[in-house]
C-alpha cells in the first residue's frame, strides 16, 4: 500500500457533497505502526470533514495480535484491542459516531472445525460487536501482485478451509471475501455450497491493473463484469464499492502532481460501481472506504463525493441502502 502524504492530499479540497446524508462506513481499520499510526484520533479527523458518518465496520489487518498464547488465538487480540476503541467511542465523548459499531476479525478457517474455540474467543472478546472473519484469498502467478497474509493457490475449495467455513454458519458469522477479479468463480462455488453464510465481497474483488494486466483495461472489465454478473446469482453475496484508491488497479492515483477530483475519480470508475449496482441491486451494495489505505490516493471527503457523485441519479430509498441501510443489514448494526 501507499504511505498518506498529508501534504500532498491538501493539494486538492472539496466541500462534502449532500452533507446530511447518513452514511456507514463498512469497512476501515486501525493500527499503530512505524511510521504510520491511524487510530481513532486519525480517523475522527478524516470522517470529520463534512461527510455524516454514523457508524463505522472495522474489517481485520493483522493489528495488535497478541504476543503470548496459542498462534491459533493470536488474532483475537485484535477483536480485543478494536473493542477498547469502540467502547470508547460509544462513550459520546468523542462525537456522535460509532466507531467499529461492527468487527470483523481474522480467523484461520483453514483449522477446519477446530476453528470453533477460536470464533467463540472473538465473540466473547468483541463484547457484542463482532459480526465475522476476513480470509484474504488473493493469489495470482504474476510475483508482483503480493496477496495479502499470502493465502495459497484456491483457499477458498481447500476441504480444511471449508470445513472451518462451515463454523460460520452454526455461529451466525459472516464472511468478508478479499480476491481478485480472476478468482470470482472460485468465490461463487463457495457461496453455491454454503448458500446459507452471509457473504460479503470487499473492493468489487480488485480489479488487477498492474504486473502481467498492465495495459489490458478492456479485456479486464470483460473478464470482472462477466465473473461479477455470475456472482450476483448468489443471493447470500453483497457487495463493497470502493476500493478504487489501491495501487492494485493500475490507475496510479497515488502518482500524480496533484490528487484527482473527485468527478475525475468518478467518471474513470463508474463502468465498475454501475455495474456492480445494477447486477446486486442497491440493497446489496455498500460504498466504503478502505481507509487508510485508500488514503494514500485521496482524502475522506473526496472519497465519499466520488460515491455520491456515482449515486446521483439514484432515488432518495436507493441513496439510503447505498450509502447506510445495506451496511447496517449486512453488519447486524
Amino acid at each position: 500500500m501507499t504511505t498518506p502524504r498529508t501534504d500532498w492530499l491538501a493539494l486538492t479540497t472539496e466541500d462534502a457533497i449532500d452533507p446530511d446524508l447518513p452514511i456507514c462506513d463498512p469497512h476501515h481499520h486501525l493500527w499503530d505502526r512505524p511510521g504510520f499510526r491511524y487510530m481513532l484520533d486519525e480517523l475522527l479527523v478524516d470522517i470529520g470533514g463534512g461527510h455524516n458518518i454514523t457508524e463505522t465496520v472495522f474489517v481485520e489487518c493483522s493489528s495488535m495480535y497478541r504476543k503470548d498464547g496459542p498462534e491459533s488465538m493470536s488474532p483475537v487480540g485484535e477483536t480485543e484491542f478494536v473493542a477498547g476503541i469502540a467502547a470508547q467511542s460509544a462513550s459520546g465523548e468523542y462525537g456522535d459516531t460509532r466507531v467499529a459499531a461492527g468487527i470483523v476479525g481474522y480467523a484461520d478457517l483453514s483449522l477446519g472445525s477446530a476453528v470453533e474455540e477460536v470464533l467463540e474467543a472473538h465473540i466473547v472478546a468483541g463484547g457484542g460487536r463482532f459480526r465475522g472473519v476476513r480470509n484474504s484469498s488473493c493469489w495470482d502467478q504474476d510475483h508482483e501482485i503480493q496477496g495479502y497474509k499470502d493465502p495459497p493457490k484456491r483457499l477458498l475449495g481447500n476441504t480444511s478451509f471449508r470445513e472451518g467455513f462451515a463454523v460460520l454458519n452454526n455461529l451466525g458469522l459472516s464472511f468478508d471475501a478479499w480476491l481478485y477479479h480472476t478468482q470470482l468463480s472460485e468465490l461463487v462455488d463457495l457461496a453455491r455450497a454454503f448458500p446459507n453464510v452471509s457473504i460479503i465481497l470487499d473492493h468489487i474483488a480488485g480489479p488487477i491493473g498492474i504486473g502481467r494486466y498492465a495495459g489490458k483495461r478492456d479485456k479486464r472489465f470483460q473478464v470482472w463484469k462477466s465473473g461479477m454478473t455470475q456472482l450476483a446469482s448468489c443471493e447470500n453475496v453483497v457487495m463493497k464499492v470502493g476500493g478504487f484508491g489501491m495501487p492494485l488497479d493500475g490507475y496510479a492515483w497515488h502518482e500524480r502532481d496533484t490528487p484527482a477530483s473527485s468527478q475525475e475519480i468518478a467518471s474513470t470508475m463508474a463502468p465498475y460501481y454501475d455495474h456492480c449496482i445494477e447486477a446486486f441491486g442497491p440493497e446489496r451494495c455498500m460504498f466504503e472506504s478502505n481507509f487508510p489505505v485508500d488514503k494514500g490516493s485521496t482524502s475522506y471527503t473526496t472519497l465519499w463525493n466520488v460515491f455520491k457523485r456515482v449515486a446521483c441519479g439514484y432515488s432518495a430509498s436507493e441513496k439510503a441502502s447505498l450509502f447506510r441501510n445495506t451496511a447496517r443489514t449486512a453488519y447486524r448494526i
